[in-house]
């Protein structure tokens, strides 16, 4: 007969005060220890706790931070989503609160929390809950993948021990505020939650970021045993050397080439005149500006990515966009090389922390596609980083377009001759000859494995809800016109299902 996870947890010996005091010198100086090893590593903790009202959580969350060097360690407790956090994606307040490296983060009532209370209160069914603990794995991944050194602790009570517990703490006046509002009535659905949190359990496992599930009812015991787990854990991972897994580019190359050609299919003799060039631009400027306040109004917020060669034109696509909307409500990102503080996190960490509030416009001028292609092409990237980052973007996209956000892709296309005119003509015009530098004349001799890049990018990342749209732009006045005009009718599709 199988067991559940909740059986086989060994029952916690007492361990004396005096065997306890005599301990935790030791312990202290380890850990402060292997917080310094984590200083000179490019990886990070996250202590994500979990489990039973009552168990230790908070209790221990504290010990640590008495232990351990406090600029090292940062605590992340979360309540019920803001109005600020609702208007986000649901993992914008856990990516925004992600460690840098040489860091650790300690997380309470963090991304398990909300859907194991919705299951264990019947407001959502099992096919939901399972989607969400699915969303829970990939998002795990993601960060293990970046060498997030991710521990999960599930402190636990039975039945009758989460009820006296409770009790001694309501007893106490100094103790009685650890009983949080819902924990008596959580401790009435107990078979319920234990129910849910073994599929919790169960679910982990199969992702492989298994809990390590803790027994709670001694204190001492259970201290000294999260203590024994994160300085296992933590020293284990230091000492393993990374093992990326990815093909090489040879390989890559040669199982992407019959997926290619999206590029070579364009046609850049595409152009505009002048006198319609002008009448178009004024009239979906205005039509821009009334679609964009109605999404504000509706609350619909929108993302648009611009990508393209260098001197594509991204630039004035983007000035003649933005004169079409209220200064109020859009923000423009330029991406330029991640400063030392983004290169100490994900490289998507940035990114989400300039997502839009509700129906607002963010406009990236180039973005997190730099992972597959300038990090790609100039080898800043391993082949196994930017080849698990087209699932990772997919994944990222996906909770943009979930929460409702309307997400646009733009590639411009310029051909090679045309890039050469444009480069020419700021090298000898004195106000735009701070746009070339040394570095767009080397990436010219990448043209080919550029082309290459945007091709694979284009492939493996245009999705329904997250579409690439390429614009022909040897004439810039085509090229403008074709990005408003995207913009115009997808804000219309939006509005028209709001």
């Amino acid at each position: 007969m199988s067991t559940t996870p909740f059986e086989d947890i060994p029952n916690a010996a007492k361990t004396p005060k005096a065997e306890f005091k005599a301990a935790v010198p030791a312990l202290r100086n380890r850990l402060v220890a292997l917080q310094q090893d984590l200083r000179a590593s490019n990886r990070s903790v996250m202590v994500v706790f979990a489990g039973v009202d009552g168990a230790g959580k908070h209790e221990m969350v504290n010990t640590l931070n008495a232990w351990m060097d406090p600029r090292g360690i940062a605590t992340h407790a979360y309540l019920k989503p803001t109005p600020l956090e609702q208007e986000r994606p649901p993992f914008w307040r856990y990516w925004r609160d992600l460690p840098a490296h040489g860091q650790i983060g300690l997380y309470l009532s963090a991304w398990y929390s909300l859907p194991l209370l919705e299951r264990v209160r019947r407001k959502i069914g099992d096919t939901e809950f399972q989607s969400a603990l699915d969303e829970i794995a990939r998002f795990e991944k993601t960060l293990a993948d970046n060498g997030v050194i991710l521990i999960k602790v599930w402190m636990h009570l039975d039945k009758k021990a989460q009820r006296k517990r409770l009790k001694k703490l309501s007893k106490n006046p100094a103790t009685e505020w650890q009983v949080k509002p819902g924990a008596w009535e959580n401790w009435g659905l107990y078979d319920r939650f234990i129910t849910s949190s073994e599929l919790i359990i169960e679910s982990s496992a199969k992702a492989g970021q298994p809990w390590v599930i803790i027994d709670g009812k001694r204190k001492r015991t259970r201290t000294l045993a999260v203590a024994d787990t994160l300085m296992e854990r933590i020293s284990d991972a230091l000492s393993q050397e990374p093992d990326p897994k990815g093909k090489s580019p040879a390989a890559w190359n040669k199982a992407m080439a019959g997926k290619r050609g999206s590029l070579k299919k364009m046609d850049l003799t595409r152009s505009l005149e002048r006198d319609d060039y002008k009448k178009r631009l004024k009239k979906l400027q205005r039509k821009l500006y009334q679609l964009q306040h109605h999404a504000h109004v509706a609350g619909i917020s929108t993302v648009l990515v611009f990508e393209g060669q260098d001197a594509a034109g991204k630039g004035g696509a983007i000035r003649r966009l933005v004169q079409g909307l209220d200064a109020q409500e859009y923000q423009v990102i330029p991406i330029a090389a991640p400063t030392r503080e983004e290169l100490a996190h994900h490289y998507l960490w940035r990114f989400w922390r300039h997502l839009p509030r509700a129906g607002r416009v963010t406009i990236f001028d180039r973005s997190w596609y730099g992972r597959v292609l300038v990090e790609r092409v100039e080898g800043f990237a391993q082949p196994a980083e930017w080849q698990r980052a087209y699932r990772e973007i997919n994944e990222f996209e996906q909770q943009l377009t979930g929460q409702g956000v309307v997400l646009l892709k733009f590639w411009i296309q310029i051909d090679k001759d045309e890039q050469l005119s444009r480069f020419e003509e700021r090298q000898n015009t004195p106000y735009k000859s701070w746009k070339i530098t040394d570095e767009d004349w080397r990436n010219r001799e990448k043209w080919t494995p550029y082309e290459h890049a945007v091709d694979d990018m284009v492939s493996l990342t245009h999705l329904p809800h997250a579409p690439w749209v390429l614009v022909e732009g040897n004439d810039k006045a085509h090229a403008r016109v074709k990005v408003l005009q995207t913009v115009c009718n997808h804000l219309e599709a939006a509005l028209a299902k709001s």
